[in-house]
């Protein structure tokens, strides 16, 4: 049984957070987070988003701006994370979290809590790098940018926290369709999971996931944004073994 088969069955009953961070560097005990994005959804779609630059009291390294494109001026005049992260913990709640190269975006986090004297985060979590690692093995590159391409997902804002978190979610719900044609099961027209008579064959190629994105964005990504009333939970995250940070966040 794989670490992700509860979600074929769970997800029209689970509240979701993908989030991303854009950071000044990759050593989150050095290096502070400028920028958080989130978005929560669930089955029915898209709750609400959540965006903020975070002034980190440094200043941002020439190359990391090269990269995201966050300048000092941007950041002057933001609030420090004092001022973000007790809202950013009211906004995720007990969801389940969705990152790519979780333990990244976990770490920085939890060292951002550390600083304030508040407890690490201990919502469940789901890294899509790895999802996608055991939807689809022996791709050549794993990096979200890489996997976007591949399935046709749009970047409009590559490396801002809140379009990669979208871009994250996304990828997302590829690697559910997958999973979902893997263990046989579909979602029935009114939304909840059924499974059929005989198990549906799985994708023979990973460009064929590019159908089970549309389907399941019909389900998942609507434009409504409303109050989320819905039963919680969390788990403990562990760190993937496997886990290599690929690039700045």
């Amino acid at each position: 049984m794989g670490q992700f088969d509860w979600l074929a069955t769970s997800f029209e009953s689970t509240p979701f957070t993908v989030f991303d961070t854009e950071t000044t560097g990759l050593e989150p005990k050095h290096c502070r987070v400028v920028e958080a994005g989130a978005i929560r959804f669930d089955a029915k779609g898209i709750k609400a988003r959540f965006n903020v630059l975070i002034n980190p009291g440094t200043p941002m390294p020439p190359e990391v701006t090269k990269i995201n494109g966050i300048t000092d001026g941007m950041l002057k005049g933001q609030p420090d994370a004092s001022g973000v992260l007790p809202d950013f913990i009211r906004f995720i709640g007990d969801s389940v979290l969705i990152a790519h190269n979780a333990p990244f975006d976990i770490s920085f986090i939890n060292e951002e809590l550390a600083r304030l004297g508040k407890p690490a985060l201990k919502n469940r979590v789901i890294d899509t790098r790895i999802f996608a690692k055991e939807m689809f093995p022996d791709l050549p590159k794993y990096a979200l940018q890489e996997l976007a391409v591949r399935f046709g997902i749009q970047a409009i804002d590559a490396h801002r926290a809140e379009d990669d978190a979208r871009v994250c979610m996304e990828l997302f719900l590829v690697c559910l369709g997958r999973l979902r044609d893997k263990m046989g099961v579909q979602a029935s027209q009114n939304g909840a999971i059924a499974a059929p008579d005989q198990a549906m064959p799985a994708a023979a190629e990973p460009a064929n996931a590019q159908n089970e994105q549309k389907a399941a964005l019909q389900i998942a990504v609507k434009a409504a944004v409303e109050p989320d009333q819905e039963d919680l939970f969390g788990e403990d995250f562990a760190e993937e073994e496997d886990y290599i940070e690929e690039s700045p966040e």
